[in-house]
C-alpha cells in the first residue's frame, strides 16, 4: 500500500511539473506559427523583385513595369524578339500570373530594347539613386515620331507623395529629370493627348 502511495505521489509531481512546460511549449509553437504570417502580410514586393519574379516565370527582357494598387503589370519580350507576355505580379505575395502571351511579334520592333545595355531594373535603380523614393513605373520609350533616341521612362514616388519622372539613357544609365509633380501619370498623358479639332 505504501508503495502505491509513493508511485501515485511521484506521478502527481511529474504531471504538475510537466504541465506548465507543455503549456509554454504549445504557446511558443503557436506564436512561432503566427509570427511569419503577420510578417509576410506586411511585406511588399518592390519593383526589382517584381521584375525578377516576372523574368523567372517568362524569361526575356522587361519592356515595361507599372504598379496599379496591389498588382505589378509587367510586359516581357523574349530575347529573340518574337514572344511577348503580359504578366501580373501580386505586390503582397510575389505570385505571377500570365494574362496574355503572344508568339508572333515582329523582332524588328524590339531591336532597340533588346540591344539596350541598361535593363529596366538598372534604370529603376539609377532613378531611385538620383531621387530617393519608390519605383512605380519603368517603361521603354522608343517613339520614333518624337525624334528622341530611345530611353527608359521611370516614375519614382517620393516620401512626400510627389511623383518624379526621369529619363534614363539605355546605354550609359545617365538620369535626366523631366518633371516633379503630384499628379498621376495617367492624367498627365490624358491632358497631353487632348482633342485638337
Amino acid at each position: 500500500m505504501k508503495r502505491n502511495v509513493f508511485v501515485s505521489a511521484a506521478a502527481s509531481v511529474v504531471l504538475l511539473t510537466a504541465a506548465p512546460m507543455a503549456t509554454a511549449a504549445t504557446a511558443s509553437a503557436d506564436s512561432a506559427r503566427t509570427a511569419p504570417t503577420s510578417t509576410a502580410a506586411r511585406a511588399d514586393v518592390s519593383a526589382e523583385q517584381a521584375i525578377a519574379a516576372a523574368l523567372k516565370d517568362y524569361p526575356g527582357v522587361v519592356e515595361s513595369l507599372d504598379r496599379d494598387g496591389n498588382i505589378w503589370h509587367v510586359d516581357v519580350i523574349t530575347k529573340d524578339g518574337k514572344g511577348h507576355a503580359e504578366l501580373e505580379v501580386d505586390a503582397a505575395t510575389g505570385k505571377v500570373s500570365r494574362e496574355n502571351v503572344d508568339t508572333d511579334e515582329n523582332p524588328g520592333e524590339h531591336k532597340g530594347l533588346l540591344a539596350a545595355k541598361i535593363t529596366a531594373a538598372q534604370a529603376a535603380k539609377a532613378a531611385v539613386a538620383a531621387h530617393p523614393g519608390t519605383t512605380w513605373t519603368v517603361e521603354w520609350d522608343s517613339d520614333d515620331d518624337s525624334g528622341k533616341t530611345p530611353y527608359w521612362h521611370v516614375e519614382v514616388k517620393g516620401s512626400d507623395g510627389k511623383t518624379w519622372n526621369a529619363s534614363v539613357d539605355p546605354t550609359t544609365g545617365k538620369v535626366t529629370a523631366q518633371t516633379d509633380s503630384d499628379s498621376d501619370s495617367d492624367s498627365d498623358s490624358d491632358s497631353d493627348s487632348g482633342d485638337n479639332s
